[in-house]
C-alpha cells in the first residue's frame, strides 16, 4: 500500500480536527470548548491546530461553514426530490417533505446555540461580522435558487421575488430555531406555510 502524501495527510489532519471541534463545539459552546482538548481528543498537538487555522475562530468558522452546507445540501435533497421521493411527486409532495425536515432539524439545540453564541462575538469584532453576513449572503442565494428551480419545475410563479423570499424565509427559519431551541414544542408549521403562500400556478 502506498503511504499517503503530505497533502494527504495534511488533508485527515484537518478532518480529523475539524470532526472533534465540531462535536466540542456543539456539547459545550464556543467560550467553554479549548483548543487544547479538541487537539487531544483528535489525537495531535496544539500546534497541528494553529497549522490548520489561524485561531479558535477560524475553527468555529469551518465547524459552522460544514454544518450549514449540511443543512442546505439536505434542503437541495429533498426539494429536487431526490431518494426519499418518487419521480412523480407533486409540489405538495416537496413541501410536505420539507416540513418533516424543518420539524427535525430546525432548533436543533446544539447548532441554535452555538450560531447565537458565535454570532454575539461580532460585536466588537468586525471580521468576524463581515464573514457571518458574507455567510448568510450566500445562504440567501442557494435558497433563491431553489426557489427559483421549484418554480420552474412545478410551473408556478412565487408571489414575491426570489431574493426578497429568500430572505423572508431565512429570518422566519432563524426566528422559529431560536424559539423551537428554547421551547422544542413548537411545531416548525409556519416555516412551510409560508412557503406554500410563496408559490401559486402559472396563469
Amino acid at each position: 500500500m502506498a503511504r499517503p502524501t503530505r497533502q494527504e495527510t495534511q488533508a485527515r489532519t484537518r478532518e480529523d480536527l475539524l470532526a472533534t471541534a465540531a462535536e466540542h463545539f456543539l456539547e459545550r459552546g464556543y467560550a467553554a470548548a479549548s483548543l487544547d482538548q479538541i487537539a487531544e481528543d483528535a489525537g495531535y498537538s496544539k500546534g497541528a491546530v494553529y497549522s490548520n487555522f489561524r485561531n479558535k475562530d477560524e475553527l468555529c468558522f469551518a465547524v459552522l461553514d460544514r454544518i450549514r452546507a449540511e443543512r442546505m445540501g439536505e434542503i437541495a435533497a429533498t426539494l429536487a426530490a431526490g431518494a426519499t421521493l418518487a419521480a412523480g411527486a407533486t409540489l405538495d409532495d416537496v413541501v410536505t417533505a420539507f416540513g418533516v425536515w424543518a420539524e427535525r432539524t430546525i432548533g436543533d439545540r446544539r447548532w441554535t446555540l452555538l450560531e447565537i453564541e458565535f454570532s454575539v462575538r461580532s460585536r466588537h469584532n468586525e471580521e468576524i461580522r463581515s464573514r457571518i453576513a458574507a455567510g448568510a449572503e450566500g445562504v440567501r442565494t442557494l435558497i433563491a435558487e431553489l426557489i427559483r428551480s421549484l418554480a420552474d419545475r412545478y410551473d408556478v410563479t412565487p408571489t414575491m421575488d426570489p431574493g426578497q423570499a429568500s430572505a423572508m424565509l431565512l429570518g422566519l427559519g432563524i426566528g422559529l430555531g431560536l424559539q423551537r431551541a428554547i421551547s422544542p414544542e413548537l411545531s416548525a408549521a409556519a416555516l412551510t406555510d409560508a412557503v406554500r403562500a410563496l408559490m401559486r400556478p402559472r396563469r
